[in-house]
């Protein structure tokens, strides 16, 4: 494969796209509906770019696509070239207008409750024209966000080193506690025993986050399996609502319900469990005035949150 292949004016942008949507989707029929397209029209297209490239981009199955080796590096290559062009254009953008401008970050249950809405006010209040949107999903959706360049950072737990396209920055370290509704019955208790807490319903992250091992190593340590009565959930909105009205038990941030009157932690220790929350930002990308605000605004929240959490009793 060489240069001049790719540069002769037969790909075209619609190419990139259609990787992207291809390799997130694991489907013909998955992409076709995220571009609002016919499956026909995927289908030439995806043909079409496997004869400009003279490889084969994906392993046809019955239950989807599979990238071959050549459709995972290319991937990598048109994500990149697609958040270069929305960098491109919002800078341009932001330069005809520098009062204004857009940030997109991505969050998961960690940060989401207290510091990014913090910082988002503490941003807000500098700069009242700039555009935030918040986008929510868990930790492999929003790193394929970030590659592709649709969020500028992505702000939650770390809970693995940076890559080649990716870096993370640490803003504080969090502690995970069991926490309740307010009217819970072991709500006011002192002292309490695990065997106690077993007792009632819980709610646990989804298998695909860390936190879920973790505790699954934690029950393991103290004999127990994961609680057969229990819901699945990582939305804080969900579980929250869940927590206010039922009697269920769920392992939080421990900063989720310092601010919240209707939830309470319960006196039970569960370390070693904790983590750093932090940022996780696109290597060597540029980063737009917006971003480079929304970042200054993170940090200095994180460090009123790093003087608020030393104060917490624990």
């Amino acid at each position: 494969m060489t240069n001049p292949r790719l540069l002769d004016g037969r790909l075209k942008l619609r190419h990139l796209v259609l990787v992207d949507a291809l390799t997130e989707r694991g489907s013909v029929v998955g992409a076709a509906a995220a571009l609002h397209i016919t499956q026909p029209v995927v289908t030439r297209g995806l043909h079409n770019l496997e004869d400009i490239l003279g490889v084969t981009l994906y392993e046809r199955g019955p239950r989807g696509i599979t990238p071959t080796e050549f459709g995972v590096a290319f991937t990598e290559h048109a994500r990149a070239v697609l958040a270069q062009l929305t960098q491109a254009a919002r800078h341009v953008e932001e330069i005809a207008d520098a009062s204004r401008g857009q940030v997109v970050v991505g969050t998961h249950l960690a940060g989401s409750n207290l510091l990014l809405p913090r910082a988002i006010a503490h941003l807000k209040n500098a700069h009242p024209k700039l555009l935030v949107i918040v986008r929510e999903g868990t930790p492999d959706m929003l790193l394929v966000e970030l590659s592709a360049g649709r969020i500028d950072a992505i702000v939650g737990r770390l809970n693995r080193p940076g890559s080649d396209q990716t870096v993370r920055r640490a803003l504080y370290q969090e502690s995970i506690r069991l926490t309740v509704g307010l009217h819970h019955p072991l709500a006011d208790r002192t002292q309490l025993t695990l065997d106690e807490v077993m007792e009632f319903p819980w709610i646990v992250p989804g298998g695909e986050t860390a936190l879920r091992l973790e505790l699954e190593g934690y029950f393991a340590r103290h004999g127990y399996d994961l609680p057969a009565s229990r819901v699945e959930a990582t939305s804080f909105l969900t579980v929250r609502q869940l927590l206010v009205e039922t009697e269920m038990v769920a392992a939080l941030p421990g900063l989720i319900g310092a601010d919240d009157p209707r939830i309470t932690r319960l006196p039970i220790s569960l370390e070693p469990m904790g983590h750093n929350v932090g940022l996780t930002l696109a290597k060597d990308r540029r980063l737009s005035p917006a971003t480079k605000a929304m970042l200054d605004s993170l940090e200095s929240v994180a460090a009123q949150i790093r003087v608020l959490d030393k104060d917490e009793p624990a």
